[in-house]
This record gives structure tokens, C-alpha cells and sequence, in this order.
């Protein structure tokens, strides 16, 4: 489990777009914010601590309140790899999957592919989701991009429907059974798999509802799930963020600036030209992971701890030093013990461990309310991002399965492997290499 770091160094994927305004803020979206509302209309799109009182500035008829660097920033939709995976962290996310229609196939979804792509290039350019089909809900109305992306991928089965099995990677093969597993079947796996993230509620849905719509009869939802992490400005400084146990999680991610970062995340040019569609590409594995709230609170700190190898206040290793000290897995205390015990969640996790097995973990929380007996449905959205699963995401599983700490807290419920292909050129759609081989 684990996040990236909200740091701009990690926003290759998401490019910030107009002048440089205030410490802290990015020039506005190139969106027009309001219409015919006026500037006083304009006031009432205050974000943050200004809130309230920019409401009342409005009655008051004071010089509107620029849109805050949030609701300004923007993703770039074309790149070599789609935005979604580098990006900085959202507050707000939505993922959900699709079957194709019964009697639809390559036709169809190159049709949809067309349609969600052009949808979502405008949705990240904070444009209005009207294309001439059908009137905008309004939901984001009034509201930037707010960092907004949209990635698309393709589950295994996609490529039974379309017929386009020839062309479908060994790294979709289906992922081994674990111990851990409760898996339910509704809510796992899916022709299509689509991720949405934002910095504002209101933009994540009406991207989510957008998409839906467009989907039209070519497409139905499988499952659909919600998830959000810390929002923008919420520290005073860029932070790791923490997950529903209350631990510092992320901290040993891979990072965009580590010379051999690529090739482990991103699928490599070359090969056999029947894969030739994944270049630039990654693996997303998904899983639904539930805590067990009341059981991991009933521990002690000091037991937390133990069970993942790190400090619960600032995220250090338990061997010493800060957040970003490398663990010293051999380190003993005075009575001979190590400081990070064998089963810590840090120690079997960690890459050298797992012979330099490494996954750019980037998930959301989830809450999804309170069972009769008064337990929590809440826990962790996991989703990870390789180059090739089975030697990512597969090798460290395993191993965590076999003695982690943390299993007895947690419960994977839900669970999906799907190829998201590289970035869309300008004037291409995402997954035309593949749909037009």
C-alpha cells in the first residue's frame, strides 16, 4: 500500500499550463469561468479559507476573487504516457469498469475509444462536457480543471470481444490466487477500466457522470468505486500522505527522477510488433483492500509500529533516521533483536527483498459507511503501476503473503489487472495503435 509524494518533481504526466502568479499558484485555466455571469458571478467561485467570506463579498458587490491555484492546474491529456500515473496525487477519485454490450466489438469500442477521448481531452482542459449529443449536467460549471486526469485501460477480456486476442500481452495473463483473498467476483476485472482523478469533488463526478453518458449502448458499468486522499494545501508543506490506519504511506515509492525509473513503470519501444499499441504503456493492478479498523486501533502504537516497520508519527524506519532514510534491515536494538522485525510490512515489501522487484503504488482511500455491527467498509483503493506485473506487483504479493504483519488486518475484496496503453499523440485517440492494427 502506498502513494506518491504530492510533489511537482513527479508531474511529468501533468504539465501546469499559463502564467505564474502568486507564491504558490498557477495562471488561470483557459476555461471560461463564468459567461454571462458577470464579475460579481465570478466571486462566488472562492475556494479554500476565503470560502465564506467570499460568499458575502459577492452580496457586498467587492472585487471578485481570482480561482486559486487547485482549481487551476491542468494535466495535459497528449503525452507519451496518458496522465494518471505521475500526476500528483488527487484529493478525489473515481474508478470504475465497463463491459462492452452484448453483440458489440472492435467497431464499437474503437467508436467509444473515439468518444471518451475527445471527452476526456476537453474534461482536462476544464471545457464543458457538451460536444453537440446533449446538454452539460453544470455539475463543474463554475469550477477550473483542478488537476483532473482520466486514464483508460484495458482488461483481459477486452480482447476476446473485440477479437483481438494476437494482440493481447502475457503480462494480462490472469493474476495468481493469494491467501488474503475474499475476492468478489462483481466487482473485479472488466472489459475496459477508466480512472479519474481531480482536486475537486464536483469535477471528478461530473467526469465520471460525462464518461458514463458517452459510453451509450456500446458499453455498461461493471463496478464502480470511490476513493479520496488529502487535499492540496492541507499541510503546510508537501507531505507523504496517510492512509485510514493513520501510517505514512508511500514513502519508499520509486521516483521519476531515479535513472532506472522508466523502464521499470513504463512498457519499453521494441519487441514483437503484435504489443507494439503498449509502448510507453503501463500495468495497473487494482485491488479493493479492506481494513480492519476496529482490530488495527485496538493496538498500541508502539505494536502498529512493529507491524510495519516504521514510525506511526513522521514515517521514519524503526532502524532510525527521518521518512527517507534507507531501512537498515540488519540493525539490532540492545537486546540482540532487529529494530525492524522480520514480518514488518516495510521489510517484506521493501525491493531488496524481492530481488529489485518495485511498483509506483498510487491509490485512494475508501469509506463506503458503517455495517449494523458498527464496523467500518473502508480501507484502500490499491493501485499500482509496472512495466510488467509478474515482476512488480506479483513477487511482492506473493511474498507478503506468505508472513506480512499486516494480513491479519486487512482483507483484499476486489481485484483487477488491466494494460493501459502509452499516451495519445495529437489528433490520435488512446488505444487507436491497437484498434487500428
Amino acid at each position: 500500500m502506498g502513494t506518491k509524494k504530492d510533489d511537482p518533481r513527479e508531474s511529468d504526466a501533468a504539465v501546469r499550463r499559463g502564467a505564474s502568479g502568486p507564491a504558490g499558484t498557477v495562471g488561470v485555466s483557459r476555461r471560461k469561468l463564468i459567461g454571462s455571469a458577470g464579475a460579481a458571478g465570478a466571486a462566488g467561485i472562492v475556494l479554500g479559507a476565503a470560502g465564506g467570506a467570499g460568499g458575502h463579498a459577492v452580496m457586498r458587490g467587492e472585487a471578485p476573487v481570482p480561482l486559486t491555484s487547485v482549481g487551476s492546474a491542468e494535466a495535459m491529456f497528449h503525452g507519451k504516457h496518458q496522465a494518471g500515473i505521475t500526476t500528483p496525487l488527487q484529493a478525489r477519485g473515481h474508478l470504475v469498469a465497463f463491459d462492452l454490450a452484448p453483440g458489440a466489438g472492435r467497431k464499437e469500442a474503437a467508436a467509444l475509444m473515439r468518444r471518451w477521448s475527445a471527452m476526456a481531452e476537453r474534461l482536462m482542459a476544464g471545457e464543458p462536457a457538451d460536444t453537440g449529443r446533449g446538454h452539460d449536467t453544470g455539475v463543474a460549471l463554475d469550477a477550473g480543471p483542478s488537476s483532473l486526469t482520466v486514464t483508460f485501460g484495458f482488461g483481459r477480456t477486452f480482447f476476446t470481444r473485440t477479437g483481438l486476442t494476437d494482440h493481447r500481452p502475457a503480462a494480462l495473463d490472469p493474476l495468481p490466487a493469494f491467501s488474503s483473498d475474499r475476492l468478489d467476483a462483481k466487482r473485479s476485472e472488466g472489459d475496459l477500466w477508466v480512472q479519474i482523478g481531480a482536486d475537486d469533488a464536483l469535477v471528478a463526478f461530473h467526469a465520471l457522470r460525462a464518461l458514463q453518458k458517452e459510453a451509450g449502448q456500446a458499453a455498461r458499468v461493471r463496478w464502480q468505486m470511490n476513493g479520496f486522499n488529502r487535499s492540496p494545501g492541507a499541510t503546510d508543506r508537501p507531505m507523504t500522505t496517510r492512509n485510514l490506519m493513520g501510517q505514512v504511506d508511500g514513502t519508499n515509492n520509486p521516483e521519476p527522477t531515479e535513472s532506472d525509473f522508466g523502464e521499470r513503470i513504463f512498457v519499453p519501444a521494441g519487441g514483437s510488433s503484435a504489443y507494439a499499441w503498449m509502448a510507453g504503456g503501463s500495468y495497473a493492478v487494482v485491488r479493493r483492500i479492506r481494513m480492519l479498523l476496529d482490530d488495527w486501533e485496538a493496538l498500541t502504537v508502539e505494536r502498529q509500529e512493529q507491524v510495519i516497520g516504521r514510525r506511526k508519527a513522521d514515517g521514519a524506519p524503526l532502524s532510525g533516521g527521518a521518512e527517507d532514510t534507507a531501512l537498515d534491515l540488519d540493525k539490532a536494538g540492545p537486546d540482540g533483536k532487529l529494530l525492524i522485525p522480520g514480518n514488518a510490512h516495510a521489510r517484506i515489501s521493501a525491493p531488496e527483498q524481492n530481488g529489485g522487484a518495485a511498483m509506483l503504488r498510487r491509490p485512494f482511500s475508501y469509506h463506503d459507511g458503517i455495517s449494523e455491527d458498527g464496523t467500518p467498509d473502508a480501507g484502500l483503493l490499491f493501485i499500482c503501476w509496472q512495466a510488467d506485473p509478474f515482476k512488480g506487483f506479483i513477487p511482492v504479493q506473493r511474498k507478503l503473503d506468505r508472513g506480512d504483519a499486516l494480513s491479519p488486518f486487512i482483507r483484499h475484496e476486489a481485484s483487477g489487472l488491466f494494460a493501459v496503453p502509452g499516451g495519445a499523440a495529437s489528433g490520435e485517440y488512446v488505444g487507436q495503435r491497437l484498434l487500428e492494427a
